[in-house]
């Protein structure tokens, strides 16, 4: 295979993963079957990319950004007609995969330096949710970005952002990862994730979830503040403290205090914004 000679490149993020028992639990948390189609982002020299066409997985699409790589990964893979591969940066393709087989899976060791925005590409905002949603995502992500998306209200690591993913998916930790299980190690603490994206009966609407997504922004700018100073100026006409109890709010709570479905609550009695 054609990857003697290439070192991983900060600049690309690329940490491989070489712990084979963390692997066998990414791949066992996707729950594969001979119907699905996985998208990998990022499958680097293939670790992870040849655990999944070990299984009886109809598809394996991946998306692989540095060049350097990609005549090694069509040479290890290619001769597999479950194999498909794209080169170029997963955030500005227009198209994932072929059109006419669509993934619905994706199971990826993703590049830390573009997690904010990957999120987005698979899995969405509040107010525009990806359409189909994939069926179920097992990520591998920084540790820190992990906690944040999963963590209960009250938890230090409770954010915005623990609200967002929280109402567009279902969340949960399969195992943490530490450095020495990459090759180079990275300096932090890594974890896999595994979100279930809600059906379309379960998502907020778009009007509602622009709300809760202008109370997050506006509540967040100051997480250690108490919501009857953070909010105040969002207050409807008939007043801050009717509107707190309305949705079941102290004024003494924090942001990171109330539950995703308080902040539905909020957006809900909160009278359309100007």
């Amino acid at each position: 295979m054609s990857f003697s000679g290439h070192t991983a490149r900060k600049r690309f993020g690329q940490h491989w993963l070489k712990d084979g028992s963390v692997l066998d639990r990414i791949v066992a948390a996707a729950e594969l079957s001979p119907s699905d189609c996985v998208l990998e982002v990022g499958p680097g020299r293939g670790a992870l990319t040849g655990r999944l066409l070990g299984t009886a997985v109809a598809q394996v699409h991946a998306v692989e950004l540095d060049r350097d790589l990609v005549a090694g990964l069509q040479e290890r893979f290619g001769g597999d007609p479950r194999f498909s591969l794209q080169s170029g940066d997963v955030l500005d393709l227009p198209v994932l995969g072929d059109p006419s087989r669509p993934a619905n899976k994706v199971v990826a060791n993703i590049p830390y330096n573009i997690t904010g925005p990957l999120l987005e590409r698979l899995v969405g905002r509040l107010d525009r949710p990806v359409d189909p949603p994939y069926q179920r995502l097992v990520l591998l992500v920084q540790q820190e970005v992990a906690q944040r998306i999963s963590a209960p209200p009250g938890h230090s690591s409770f954010s915005a952002l623990s609200v967002r993913m929280q109402l567009l998916a279902r969340c949960r930790s399969v195992c943490p990862v530490p450095p020495r299980c990459f090759q180079p190690p990275p300096k932090v603490q890594s974890e896999v994730i595994a979100l279930e994206p809600l059906p379309a009966c379960e998502r907020l609407a778009p009007s509602l979830a622009k709300t809760v997504e202008r109370l997050l922004r506006q509540a967040f700018q100051a997480r250690r503040k108490m919501v009857r100073n953070t909010l105040a100026t969002l207050a409807p006409s008939q007043g801050l403290e009717p509107w707190l109890a309305e949705a079941s709010v102290e004024p003494q709570q924090r942001p990171q205090d109330l539950s995703p479905q308080h902040w539905v609550a909020l957006a809900a009695a909160l009278a359309p914004a100007p």
